[in-house]
């Protein structure tokens, strides 16, 4: 079954008080459902999200757990969008510049534009490009390198994105996010 749409249907536009932008699906067979950075449990956790996990230890003290399902940060307002919703099997960027942009930076920009902040998580150019999008004087921006092993420790680690998000979200009347994954997933 395909989740293409699972962000938005994990996180309701209402419900949104963060946003982690990711360029395109993991391109590995069953990896992509839908959510940037995320993968169902029983697939490995691919490199660029042992990376997250690694800067969640060093950020806030949270160990790393043995999935990557990130189901639970989507449900409490964290909306896990990639700009681009698919990809062709084993080649990443396949369907760059196919419309699926239209469609996410129409959401980005409507979600800048609601009457209460939201904090963009913007890892890597790719996300950094659609700052043009985002209201800066009102929303909170968190910028800095991909994780993808590639860059991760050009600025990425040691970022502290998820410490700089509960503090802005505290700032703004909002609940923090509890990043902690649970150990075992007993739903899908």
């Amino acid at each position: 079954m395909y989740h293409i749409f699972e962000a938005f249907e994990l996180t309701p536009f209402s419900d949104v008080k963060v946003v982690i932008l990711g360029q395109d699906p993991y391109h590995g067979p069953n990896q992509a459902h839908g959510l940037s950075f995320s993968v169902f449990p029983g697939v490995d956790i691919p490199p660029s999200l042992r990376n997250i996990y690694k800067e969640l230890e060093s950020d806030l003290g949270i160990k790393p757990v043995n999935h990557g399902y990130l189901k639970k940060w989507a449900e409490q307002g964290v909306l896990m969008l990639n700009s681009v919703l698919t990809v062709r099997n084993g080649q990443a960027f396949s369907h760059k510049g196919k419309g699926w942009e239209r469609l996410t930076d129409a959401a980005i920009e409507k979600l800048s534009r609601r009457p209460g902040p939201v904090v963009f998580i913007l890892w890597g150019r790719a996300a950094q490009d659609k700052i043009s999008l985002i209201d800066t004087t009102k929303n909170i921006v968190l910028k800095s390198a991909h994780p993808s092993p590639l860059s991760a420790s050009r600025g990425f680690f040691g970022s502290r994105p998820f410490s700089k998000t509960n503090q802005a979200l505290i700032a703004m009347g909002e609940e923090p996010i509890d990043w902690q994954l649970p150990e075992t997933i007993d739903e899908l």
